[in-house]
């Protein structure tokens, strides 16, 4: 098949600030995307958090624009916007009408150069009582909220900078003074940490010129880059590590999470096909087994997430019907995992995972706000833009005996840490029966 391509220019600025252009004029819309290489794995013992805070607080103003100025602009010009913060990066994003393009740059670099200037006591408390709120949302009183911060505490050694969440330290963040923040910033929000990538009704000049005015004067940071060390892992655990969690669930879950090859290794794509064979919808493995069955599970997940320092993670779940034996349940989810590592999979099933991430890559790249972010990711982790128009062939490529070997080295005893929620009612009453 012939795999559509994205036309994109590259450049730098004489700052470090490097400015992606894709123009396509088929809607009056143009997409903003701006990435940081800062994320929660550049956060120092006592002051973790301080990535996913900065996505808080920038948007609490800037010299020029006042506390949530930018969110109320943006919206009274038809726009979306949002920021997000993970283990590598942090991004901020817009998407408006095209011809207020000029606006939502203007934006950005303003909080880039000058966002200290607004940086207050006030500001600082406000913002942490508002991650305090997210987390207790998010993490603490959301049934099984804590599975994403156990699980990577569970496959990474606590040196490593991937064994705390995004969200952090509650005690760090309140020990955070206005000093220690600003530092944080200085450091990393900087032009020569930033890839910032327009897509969308555009023209390429024009968006170049205006970079080049609103963010040209910011200064870069000499000290860039930071450096992190040597993040390698050996490929699995070393042995199988368990952990029971009683809590405010309904029903009981059982997590599995992997050490697997690091976001850009060929043999994580093969995993992602993996992931789609045996949970991808109602016609994979595990959908079928588990859920209509053998009616053993509520529910079935099984993805990859990819990290760049060391290892990612591969993990699932299975979401027990009300009754079920859990060793059961354990048993035949491992059973299929096992399966897939023996034996490659069949051809129906290879072009099914095909189609279906060729269907999730198209639909995505449809839109400008998603070029614009996978422009960004691919300059800021790999320094390779162009793999936008690659990944999609790589996924194509695969084989099934890839996906077989992959699975072999990954899915392994000796690399599976095991998370099990039970309803805390359960356990109490499991421990009175055995007394």
């Amino acid at each position: 098949m012939r795999v559509p391509t994205i036309d994109f220019s590259d450049q730098r600025l004489p700052n470090g600030l490097r400015l992606i252009v894709a123009e396509d004029h088929l809607a009056p819309v143009a997409a903003v995307n701006l990435w940081y290489g800062v994320g929660s794995k550049h956060e120092v013992e006592g002051k973790t958090g301080f990535a996913h805070l900065f996505e808080h607080v920038m948007f609490q103003g800037s010299a020029h624009v006042s506390k949530a100025e930018h969110i109320g602009l943006i919206q009274s010009i038809g726009g979306t916007m949002n920021g997000t913060t993970w283990l590598d990066r942090t991004n901020y994003f817009e998407t408006v009408p095209s011809h207020q393009l000029e606006l939502a740059l203007w934006l950005e670099a303003d909080r880039m150069g000058t966002l200290l200037a607004a940086l207050s006591q006030e500001n600082l408390d406000n913002q942490r009582e508002v991650v305090k709120n997210e987390k207790r949302w998010s993490y603490d009183n959301r049934p099984y909220g804590s599975w994403n911060e156990r699980l990577l505490a569970g496959l990474f050694p606590p040196e490593h900078p991937y064994h705390h969440p995004t969200i952090g330290s509650m005690a760090d963040l309140d020990a955070a003074s206005i000093e220690d923040v600003s530092a944080f910033f200085r450091m990393h929000y900087a032009p020569n940490n930033a890839v910032l990538s327009v897509v969308g009704d555009v023209d390429t000049a024009q968006v170049a010129a205006w970079v080049e005015r609103y963010f040209g004067r910011i200064p870069r940071n000499p000290a860039l880059p930071v450096d992190l060390g040597d993040l390698s892992l050996p490929p699995t655990l070393g042995g199988e590590r368990r952990e029971i969690v009683p809590d405010e669930v309904p029903l009981p879950r059982i997590y599995w999470g992997f050490r697997s090859p690091v976001f850009g290794d060929p043999r994580l794509d093969a995993l992602d096909l993996a992931g789609q064979i045996l949970a991808g919808g109602k016609g994979s493995r595990l959908h079928r087994r588990l859920v209509r069955q053998e009616r053993l599970a509520q529910d079935v997940a099984l993805f990859s997430l990819g990290f760049i320092g060391g290892a990612s993670v591969t993990a699932g779940w299975a979401t027990a019907r009300p009754g079920v034996d859990l060793e059961r349940l354990e048993a035949v989810f491992w059973e299929e995992l096992e399966r897939i590592a023996r034996e490659a999979p069949s051809a129906d099933e290879l072009e099914r995972a095909k189609a279906l991430t060729e269907s999730d890559e198209l639909g995505a790249l449809q839109r400008v706000e998603e070029r614009a972010d996978r422009l960004s990711m691919y300059a800021t982790l790999f320094d390779d833009p162009g793999l936008v128009n690659r990944m999609l062939p790589r996924y194509l490529s695969v084989t099934a005996e890839q996906i077989r070997d992959v699975c072999a080295s990954v899915f392994r005893e000796d690399n599976r840490f095991v998370l099990t929620y039970l309803p805390a009612g359960q356990v109490a009453g499991d421990a009175e029966a055995a007394a």
